[in-house]
């Protein structure tokens, strides 16, 4: 049997293959709410043939936003807008739902990247954004502001009550965004986080918010439903955070129910040098899978079939997620079954898809014409 497409358990989720859709920000929404974009990319997404999808980064105040394009779920027009779209995946998909509750912290405010992506002035519809110390992100930008207390409890109870609503709408598992330079990783990394408080510091005091957060989530979440968290395993910049703290952090985690890392890397400056090549990621999370037997997700130019077998069966990782693969392929899944003589689900309008010789694709299913 192939490894890539064989069941994992997470708490009471039971996935069929070790494939997973990546959240991947649309920057298509409407003051947070979704709208028909979402309903076309996210029923694409859950038909793929991975076990799971993960709606892109949802954030939980609207100054959390990366863009004002970006999705929210912390109001009832958010959590109404999408509740048809959940109710169409459900009815032609088996695949899991997902979805990542994220704060952009100092990267907030900025234009869509097909606008440029750079930070959005106030005097042009932009806002204050708001970082563990007031250093902004690339010089020359506004300053983000410090969050004193009471905006730590602010941004903790945000997350709250977004996973709330989350329950409220069915979403099966939920990963919380502590990576790629927002809010929480800024509050993680060194080279964000400059405060003297018990939030900076020592590594235990820079963990601090990430740990209230997840505590926090994991209890208003349905104690059945798994919750992960994704970070990025390094800075890729030297003093930053590297592999050795994301371990520490995964070791917290796991004491606290943790149900899986996906681990990513990068995001915090400018300045970072990233060796990008083919699965360039995967030794974050097989170092962090060795060290702690956490479920690990890996992802970041996982293309190939075989390279994302070799990925599970070996150990490395035991899912692997997909995001620009997806969009190019939303069909990867599919084809990767095809080629490792796995079986995916379908819909029965898609039955007569597979071409000769892989009929079994889509597992013991009837096919009948007239």
């Amino acid at each position: 049997m192939s490894a890539l497409f064989s069941p994992i358990t997470l708490r009471s989720l039971t996935l069929r293959n070790r494939v997973t859709v990546s959240p991947m920000c649309q920057y298509s929404a409407e003051n947070g709410e979704a709208n028909s974009w979402h309903m076309v990319h996210m029923n694409t997404m859950a038909l793929s043939g991975a076990a799971m999808f993960c709606i892109e980064a949802t954030h939980v105040e609207p100054e959390g936003r990366i863009t004002p394009g970006c999705l929210g779920l912390y109001n009832d027009a958010t959590e109404d807008a999408l509740r048809p779209i959940l109710a169409a995946i459900r009815k032609h998909s088996k695949a899991a739902v997902a979805m990542q509750i994220a704060h952009a912290g100092r990267k907030g405010s900025s234009y869509k990247p097909w606008e440029g992506g750079k930070q959005i002035p106030l005097d042009d519809g932009g806002w204050v954004t708001y970082a563990p110390s007031a250093v902004p992100h690339r010089e020359g930008e506004l300053l983000p502001q410090a969050l004193d207390a009471a905006g730590i409890k602010r941004v903790r109870d945000a997350f709250v009550a977004t996973a709330q609503r989350a329950a409220r709408l069915g979403i099966d598992a939920l990963e919380i965004h502590g990576a790629h330079g927002y809010l929480i990783h800024e509050f993680l990394s060194p080279i964000a986080n400059h405060r003297t408080d018990g939030y900076g510091g020592s590594l235990e005091n820079r963990m601090r918010l990430a740990l209230e957060v997840f505590e926090a989530v994991r209890a208003v979440f349905p104690a059945e439903k798994p919750v992960g968290f994704r970070v990025s395993g390094t800075d890729w910049v030297e003093g930053g955070w590297d592999l050795e703290q994301t371990i520490a952090l995964a070791k917290e985690l796991q004491k606290r129910g943790v149900d899986w890392i996906d681990v990513s890397s990068g995001g915090v400056s400018p300045l970072q040098k990233i060796p990008i090549g083919p699965g360039y990621q995967v030794p974050l999370a097989e170092g962090v899978k060795a060290a702690t037997g956490l479920t690990t997700f890996s992802v970041g130019l996982i293309t190939e079939p075989k390279q994302a077998e070799e990925i599970v069966a070996s150990g490395k990782a035991d899912l692997v997620s997909l995001a620009r693969g997806m969009l190019y392929d939303p069909r990867w899944a599919w084809h990767a079954a095809a080629a490792l003589g796995g079986t995916v689900d379908a819909p029965p309008q898609y039955w007569r898809a597979p071409p000769h010789g892989v009929k079994g694709l889509f597992g013991d299913i009837v096919d009948g014409n007239r």
